[in-house]
């Protein structure tokens, strides 16, 4: 089966296969997230060569008579690279390179370029480097040929083609190093985490599968400048803002890196770090796109990788985004405490911020303070680090009394204690 467009630019064609086990829902949507990768990483998609299989062929992937087809279609329509939707092991790599003449790349590769082009900070940019250099590593007696005599280009970004020419011990030297800077980095994160702990800045991290739109949620409801792409993986970085909700309450809002599925493994341990920021918060804003076709496996994928994470136990309110544009057939899962909002909208956004609050109630200690004018410390931080419900004058004694909800762990609540009307 082969699908083909127009295009004068550089071409990509893509290779799926799919297994006789696997439904053809699943398997057109994998292939739909490898073409919009390959837009990311700044590709267009020519060709789609699809082969029904009971079981992947372990020397090339897919058989002889598709591979000859590509190999038509490559040098026909002067396509550049060949694109696989699944990680190709070391002999496939090197056994399809001397079949078909072009670059051959897996779903891998092209997720880690994307990461390369994406990552800002030095921390993104080390991690990024380290898992490239831990999957090309025992690639490159497969790919060393083919990298030297190629111009870079998606799939090549990163470490570098004379990094990836020199010997093993090098490059186990450099990834030795990067651990080192990234421990660092890492236990520098921890320090800074320990202090917004030591500050009781309530936390709260925004995940989701990768596109759903956090992004625009974080910087609509922080006034932030995270970049805002309709693309896949336009965050890496994680960005963290303040957040005011309607009743004064302030808490921290963090933009974490998208989820995926087959997200690769070596990708998954580079980037524990950054995914420590979910395991800190107090609360998670699970983002699902509701616009999307495949948004169920989009919101299972990244239930399973809270999981491995162990983040069970965070409360969590599921947010349905893009409902402005939201497919006919969408449905909210049942039994999770969810709120359908379109990210452009501000009113929707209003909705949002109250049903957040809302939502840390249960969580937080009911309060109630009569605290003195004087004392305009405690009452300042009353109005930012909790929810306040009334707040009355009583002329008699010029004291406030507060009525509110405060979380049990912050310092503002332990002061509140001596107040208790």
């Amino acid at each position: 089966m082969v699908e083909t467009t127009r295009s004068t630019e550089e071409k990509v064609l893509l290779v799926g296969c799919k297994l006789t086990e696997m439904q053809e829902e699943r398997f057109s949507y994998s292939m739909e997230e490898l073409a919009a990768l390959t837009k990311t990483a700044g590709g267009v998609v020519f060709s789609t060569v699809i082969q029904n299989r009971h079981s992947l062929d372990r020397a090339t992937y897919i058989g002889k008579g598709k591979i000859e087809e590509i190999v038509s279609l490559v040098e026909e329509e002067e396509i550049d690279i060949v694109i696989f939707n699944d990680e190709l092991s070391t002999s496939q790599v090197r056994n399809l390179t001397a079949l078909i003449p072009a670059r051959i790349i897996d779903r891998t590769q092209l997720i880690l370029d994307i990461f390369s082009r994406r990552a800002k900070s030095r921390e993104g940019k080390l991690q990024v480097e380290l898992a490239q250099l831990n999957y090309l590593l025992p690639r490159l007696s497969g790919q060393g040929h083919s990298l030297s005599r190629l111009g870079g280009g998606i799939g090549t970004r990163g470490p570098g083609e004379t990094q990836l020419e020199t010997d093993r011990r090098h490059i186990r030297r450099r990834m030795d190093e990067i651990k080192e800077q990234l421990k660092t980095i890492v236990q520098h994160r921890a320090l800074y985490r320990e202090r917004r702990k030591e500050n009781r800045a309530f936390q709260i991290a925004l995940v989701g599968y990768t596109n759903a739109g956090k992004s625009t949620i974080h910087n609509r409801l922080t006034l932030a400048d995270a970049l805002e792409e309709d693309q896949l993986f336009a965050t890496l970085d994680p960005l963290t803002r303040r957040l005011k909700l309607p009743s004064g309450f302030q808490a921290l809002l963090t933009d974490t890196v998208g989820f995926i599925q087959d997200l690769p493994t070596t990708l998954v341990a580079a980037f524990r770090s950054t995914l420590e920021e979910v395991r800190e918060a107090d609360f998670l804003l699970h983002v699902v796109d509701a616009s999307n076709e495949d948004y169920y496996n989009h919101e299972e994928t990244v239930m399973t990788l809270l999981d491995q994470l162990d983040v069970k136990d965070v409360p969590m309110l599921t947010v349905y985004n893009k409902r402005d544009v939201m497919i006919a057939q969408f449905v909210p899962t049942e039994g999770k405490k969810s709120i359908l909002v379109s990210a452009l909208l501000q009113e929707d956004l209003q909705k949002l911020l109250l049903r957040i609050e809302e939502e840390l109630k249960p969580n937080f200690r009911y309060f109630e303070a009569k605290i003195h004018a004087s004392n305009g410390k405690l009452l300042s931080e009353c109005q930012t680090g909790t929810i306040i419900e009334k707040r009355l004058w009583m002329e008699e004694d010029e004291s406030y009394m507060i009525k509110g909800y405060a979380s049990p762990q912050s310092a503002t609540f332990k002061q509140l204690q001596q107040f208790q009307g």
